[in-house]
Order: C-alpha cells, then sequence, then structure tokens
C-alpha cells in the first residue's frame, strides 16, 4: 500500500503538474513563480544553485537563462546530468571549502544569481530544525557575497522562526532591496519562505 506521504504527493497539483510538464520537483514552480513576478532571472545569466539536487530549480533556471548562460547546481546529493551544455552540477557540501573552490573554477568566480534552497535533516524538534536551517542560508548568504556581480539576485529558502529577523536584518545591510516572498506553489501549511536580495551594495565579486 503506498504510504500516506506518496498519497499526499499524488493528490497535490504541483506534483502532478511536475510530473506532466517533465519537472523533477514541484519545486521547479515556486522559482518560476517567484521570477515571473521580480525577474532576478534573466536571459543569459550565470546562476547558482545550492541545495539543488534532484535539479527541478536547475531546470527553471534553464529555461529563463537560454542558451547564452550558465546554470550550476551544488548539493550533497548526486544530481542526474542534464543534456545542456550550459548546466553543470558539483557534488559537495556548501560547508566545505573545497566545494567552494570547486564552484570558483566552473563558474569564474562570479554569479548573477544565487539560488539557496538548502535544507537540513529534519529531526522534528522545530527549534533545532530552525536553527539548523538558519544556518545553512547562513552559509549560502556568504557564498552569494563571495559570488554575486553588482545589481545580482540572492533568492534563499528560510524557515519562520526567532532566528529569522536577524538574518533579515543583515540581508538589509548587504542588499538594496529585501523582499519576502510565498510562492503559490509553496505549501500553506509549510513553515518555509523565501527572501530576495537584490543588488548588493558593495562589490563583492572576488578577482
Amino acid at each position: 500500500m503506498p504510504s500516506n506521504r506518496l498519497l499526499e504527493k499524488r493528490r497535490d497539483f504541483f506534483y502532478r503538474l511536475a510530473k506532466k510538464e517533465g519537472y523533477r520537483s514541484r519545486a521547479s514552480y515556486k522559482l518560476l513563480q517567484a521570477n515571473k513576478d521580480l525577474h532576478f532571472i534573466k536571459n543569459g545569466d550565470t546562476v547558482i544553485d545550492l541545495g539543488a539536487a534532484p535539479g527541478g530549480w536547475m531546470q527553471a533556471a534553464r529555461e529563463i537563462v537560454g542558451d547564452t548562460g550558465l546554470v550550476i547546481g551544488v548539493d550533497v546529493s548526486p544530481i542526474r546530468d542534464f543534456p545542456d551544455q550550459n548546466v553543470k552540477s558539483l557534488r559537495g557540501d556548501i560547508k566545505n571549502p573545497q566545494t567552494v573552490s570547486g564552484l570558483k573554477e566552473i563558474s569564474g568566480g562570479r554569479a548573477d544569481v544565487v539560488l539557496s534552497d538548502v535544507s537540513p535533516n529534519l529531526s522534528g524538534i522545530w527549534e533545532v530544525d530552525h536553527a539548523r536551517q538558519l544556518d545553512l542560508a547562513q552559509t549560502s548568504l556568504q557564498i552569494a557575497r563571495d559570488f554575486l556581480e553588482i545589481g545580482g539576485a540572492f533568492f534563499c529558502k528560510v524557515f519562520q522562526g526567532d532566528l529569522l529577523d536577524d538574518f533579515l536584518k543583515e540581508l538589509r545591510l548587504i542588499f538594496q532591496v529585501v523582499k519576502i516572498i510565498k510562492p503559490k506553489a509553496s505549501k500553506s501549511q509549510s513553515s518555509e519562505i523565501y527572501v530576495l536580495g537584490l543588488s548588493p551594495r558593495f562589490a563583492v565579486r572576488n578577482t
């Protein structure tokens, strides 16, 4: 018999739509919806996707950047190869300096957009999971600061909780514009939201 979780997925509109349209994950629609409204990914951009497996956001980003852009996905789990020459993946932990070094080699040390859909292994203890997720968001933010060009964008998943305000304050020091987003494809009962930072205040590209 299918598990309750599998049955829930089968009833989920965006899960079924992803299967129908060939996306690897229902999460593709979260990125597509956010970008349709805010246009932070553009044709020709270099996009780094942290926590990319199984590759749903990579697919969505590839559609937007077109043939002249570059999409690089990073995850501790393997990501099945894409046929596109401008879609690449790197297996590794974003907290590991060797992973960041490998990312610099592939990207040339720069990006127009850094995406982060990274989540911890959930313990079921909310305070612990919230703290772990915000720690990963902080790591993603540091990578964004290391790679983003002036005028770039940082789009990151966060869990709502008492640590979020401090993270938002930090974002507002770094980016000229900060927005909080809840795409329609994000389940209403989920505590996840997304934050978007636009136009870093300083030249953060490593040369």
